[in-house]
């Protein structure tokens, strides 16, 4: 009988045990993550500048968290595909993604429910503003001069290129006309595959103006065939140094971009998304980062999550203003 009740407080010991252990699982398993490989999933193709920044930022991430970090291309659906396995991923640290400015533009054109909003905000790594190209055989020498042109020509006269219609290039055009007081179509837009068949056109006198990020034009300016007037950004760049804002030549304070950042999906355990930002901070302030960004040209701008995630919001409300001028958003 004594040995029949110590077997059964001895069992009911082990049960008690053993239930402890798997209730505290969960927390150790957190406590050590990662423990196992990460994937960083890219919206975009493999080759573009998305995908290289995606791969420069999980090798760093690789070397501070000590495990292998996967880039995984899904694209499709203008971005929607990839965006979208982000957002549906589970909340566990194990996927994360690039975040691109598309995020903030296809659910005003009615392409996806998805939103800023959608996400965690781990880190904004990069933003490309555009700027404001003309031919080196261009009457206009400066920003203003061509500002005063365009105020002063014909509707349709002038000719702008830079991306297919509604792109970011496009809505960057748009924002700019706007805030000078003209009609969003004021200079016609002529769609075009890409910055690159823009600046080509350009060159050979085909349209007047291309709004492209500097670093797409540098080609063409290192070549002495085109020159870049201004960029719609807050401060200058400080590869293009000599490459004035809007703000500063014509007290336009406008700003607008193609960016890049990391997130995950909605409802990542704090202490995970502690630690993955201080990885991201840390990769962004590193030598690798800076000397890959700067050999291709790519502004380097960083924000934390919290800043990422207001820098999102503003960039949603800016896109939609601007998608509604050019009537590309869906009502």
């Amino acid at each position: 009988m004594t040995d029949s009740i110590s077997r059964r407080k001895l069992l009911k010991g082990a049960a008690a045990a053993g239930a402890a252990g798997l209730i505290a699982k969960p927390a150790i398993a957190q406590a050590q993550w990662p423990s196992r490989p990460l994937t960083m999933i890219c919206p975009w193709g493999a080759g573009g500048g998305t995908d290289a920044t995606a791969r420069i930022v999980a090798s760093l991430l690789e070397k501070d968290l000590g495990q292998p970090c996967n880039v995984v291309n899904r694209t499709g659906g203008s971005g929607v595909v990839g965006h979208s396995a982000i957002a549906t991923a589970a909340p566990d640290g194990y996927t994360i993604g690039m975040l691109t400015v598309e995020i903030s533009m296809m659910h005003h054109q009615g392409l996806t429910d998805l939103t800023p909003a959608s996400y965690t905000a781990l880190a904004l790594m990069n933003e490309d503003p555009p700027g404001v190209q003309v031919s080196a055989s261009s009457p206009y020498k400066d920003i203003k001069a061509l500002a005063e042109a365009i105020k002063a020509a014909p509707p349709g006269k002038l000719k702008a290129s830079g991306t297919g219609q509604g792109g970011i290039w496009h809505l960057a055009l748009v924002g700019w006309l706007v805030a000078m007081g003209l009609k969003p179509d004021h200079v016609a837009w002529v769609p075009s595959n890409g910055a690159a068949p823009g600046m080509q056109d350009l060159a050979a006198g085909g349209i007047d103006i291309v709004t492209c990020s500097v670093p797409e034009a540098r080609a063409m300016i290192d070549a002495g065939k085109a020159r870049s007037l201004a960029i719609m950004a807050t401060e200058r760049n400080p590869q293009f140094k000599d490459v004035p804002t809007l703000n500063e030549t014509l007290g336009i304070n406008y700003s607008v971009g193609a960016w890049r950042g990391i997130g995950a999906p909605k409802g990542l355990p704090a202490d995970i998304q502690g630690k993955l930002a201080a990885a991201l901070k840390k990769a962004f302030d590193s030598k690798e980062y800076k000397d890959f960004m700067n050999a291709r040209g790519f502004g380097m701008k960083f924000a934390d999550p919290a800043g990422f995630a207001s820098f999102m919001a503003e960039g949603d409300k800016a896109m939609a203003s601007a998608m509604k001028a050019a009537g590309l958003a869906k009502a």
